[in-house]
């Protein structure tokens, strides 16, 4: 489990960003897989996903995720809803103290949100395709039409896949750059011909950077090659079956 300080700084705020470590599962699990989602034993998952709300002080079942679709959809959660009817959407925002909103993530970058004097926080799972349909900006529009300023908000992105391994073919940058030329920086030449490396992150934190968010920080970890974090990408390379689920998460207290 890590923290990133300046969230840390915000009184009444507990986040966390879970590695896979402290957990029950087995084989390609092991051993904090928190994914509903995955073919992991659903025991196995339910008791990571009770340590890990534990760690935040939360209660279990007010532990709340998302059957997430890499779209732009956000909920507000104003009450927990049940872990075998999960809502389809890739982002939320709260008011409620004690109720923890989770991220699943196995490369893509979970970003967690707060603004202290508001007393809101948000929790967004940007993949490149949230990313690149505006996920982030929707997070940011919801939090600030519950009172949130921009300015005030803290934002971390959380352990994901790091440009270096992240190896794209040749149609990938055209949508990118139709949106806007200027993001030709986050790609670089790849080993191979007409491929490239995309910098997700650094895409994400320029996106939270023209919303007018001042104070964002970042994980610098590569879950790809860090062996602590789940990797779908390490996973497809190996030939793997399946892939464990980290949760990042933050609450109210």
């Amino acid at each position: 489990m890590l923290t990133l300080g300046p969230l840390n700084a915000i009184e009444g705020v507990r986040h966390a960003f879970f590695n896979r470590d402290g957990g029950v599962s087995q084989g390609l699990y092991a051993s904090l897989n928190c994914g509903l989602g995955s073919d992991d034993a659903l025991d196995n998952v339910i008791t990571n996903r009770t340590r890990a709300a534990m760690q935040l002080d939360v209660e279990p079942g007010r532990l709340v995720t998302l059957y997430q679709v890499h779209g732009t959809k956000v909920l507000e959660v104003v009450a927990p809803w049940p872990r075998d009817a999960l809502p389809r959407a890739d982002a939320m925002v709260t008011t409620n103290p004690g109720v923890a909103l989770g991220i699943l993530t196995a490369d893509c970058a979970p970003v967690l949100f707060a603004d202290g004097a508001a007393r809101i926080v948000g929790a967004a799972h940007a993949g490149w395709r949230g990313a690149l349909a505006g996920v982030i900006g929707a997070t940011v529009e919801a939090m600030i039409a519950r009172g949130a300023d921009a300015k005030r908000m803290v934002a971390g992105i959380g352990p994901c896949i790091a440009q270096r391994s992240y190896e794209v073919g040749p149609e990938f940058p055209a949508p990118f750059l139709a949106a806007d030329p200027d993001n030709e920086a986050f790609f670089a030449p790849a080993p191979r011909d007409r491929h490239y490396l995309f910098d997700l992150r650094g895409y994400v934190a320029r996106q939270l950077a023209q919303l007018g968010i001042k104070h964002i920080f970042e994980a610098p970890h590569d879950t790809v090659s860090d062996e602590r974090f789940f990797s779908y990408r390490r996973s497809c390379l190996r030939g793997e079956r399946d892939y464990g689920r980290a949760l990042s998460a933050i609450a109210l207290e």
